[in-house]
């Protein structure tokens, strides 16, 4: 198989999986996946795009009529426990299971209606890796049974580049979840420019979740979750009270080590978290009674982070009001020495 020829079967994998499981119900023909208004990509990356799915086009049915035909030769049973996940996962776990075991029992009762794809793992022989299908092969490996897979050979960064190209159409990943993954793109050495393509983003999008995810370390976004409900400026207020500070980071590992109500979402783990570092504040306390030293009420003090007011009270209170407005130029002053000296 030629180099070429390679990269575009690479590339078709992901759009090939959901073709299959579309087909049981519809022979609807395969499109490029919409492009949202707010996240505009360059004309160059969109150019790359219609050329990728036209070699897709021409090889999808190759390869369909090659699986739905049983192809002794591409489709194999595998045990699970032989298999491990990508070494570039794009999904975090999920706070509802019970989508999942409404999947797994679709399988046990149904059967594995579209194989998994893997490849021989890089380190370990006799092992694989996914490059797709990792729900269900958890699911077949939960019901003890074999999964069925086809066997490619793919590269790291064709592996890196074709799952991207399959996120950037599904609608159910969060936004930190591409900003993850986004991040293993960048650490395993691939170009921004593919990371572009592969995520359908711009240059300024990808410096928003590298200003994320260089602030605020793995194992945090990982304890925190999916967090679906939790957008992107909500995690780059994160990032920017976190600022990389290592004693912030350790007060947000430890709120995060702290289990809360059993039934906590990813969402309000995110909240809880945040609250720990970054408390939540009306911004306006109480106003204060100002009174002598006889007790005779004045007014009253109303602060918030920007603000002071007083309010008369009283009999003497517009005296009061008076002055305090007199005083004011004497304690600039005094201000302005304190902050020379």
């Amino acid at each position: 198989m030629s180099e070429s020829s390679r990269k575009s079967i690479v590339a078709s994998f992901g759009l090939l999986s959901a073709e299959l499981e579309n087909s049981q119900t519809t022979d609807q023909q395969l499109e490029p996946p919409a492009q949202s208004s707010g996240n505009r990509v360059g004309a160059g990356v969109i150019g790359a795009a219609h050329r990728a799915i036209d070699d897709i086009r021409s090889e999808r049915d190759r390869l369909k009529a090659l699986v739905e035909a049983g192809g002794a030769a591409a489709v194999r049973d595998l045990d699970p426990s032989l298999v491990d996940p990508s070494p570039y996962p794009d999904r975090l776990p999920d706070d509802d299971a019970a989508s999942f075991e409404v999947f797994k029992r679709s399988i046990e009762t149904e059967g594995q209606m579209v194989p998994v794809q893997v490849r021989k793992h890089t380190s370990s022989p006799g092992r694989y890796q996914i490059v797709y299908g990792h729900r269900r092969w958890l699911a077949a490996k939960q019901l003890d049974r074999p999964v069925r897979a086809i066997e490619v050979e793919i590269s790291d960064l064709d592996l890196v580049l074709a799952q991207g190209i399959e996120n950037a159409s599904r609608q159910d990943l969060t936004w930190i979840e591409r900003a993850l993954f986004a991040s293993r793109m960048d650490g395993a050495g691939i170009k921004p420019r593919h990371i572009y393509a592969a995520l359908s983003i711009e240059d300024a999008e990808l410096a928003r979740m590298r200003s994320v995810y260089r602030m605020i370390p793995v194992d945090i976004i990982e304890a925190i979750g999916r967090a679906p409900k939790i957008g992107r400026l909500r995690w780059l207020d994160l990032a920017r009270t976190v600022a990389g500070d290592p004693g912030t980071l350790d007060a947000l590992r430890a709120a995060l080590v702290k289990k809360g109500d059993a039934a906590e979402t990813s969402d309000q783990r995110f909240q809880r978290a945040l609250n720990i570092i970054k408390p939540v504040s009306s911004g306006r306390r109480e106003p204060s009674p100002i009174t002598d030293k006889s007790g005779t009420k004045l007014g009253a003090l109303s602060m918030t982070s920007k603000e002071v007011r007083i309010s008369a009270e009283g009999s003497l209170g517009l005296e009061f009001l008076k002055f305090v407005e007199g005083e004011l130029p004497g304690l600039a002053e005094r201000f302005a020495r304190q902050r020379e000296q």
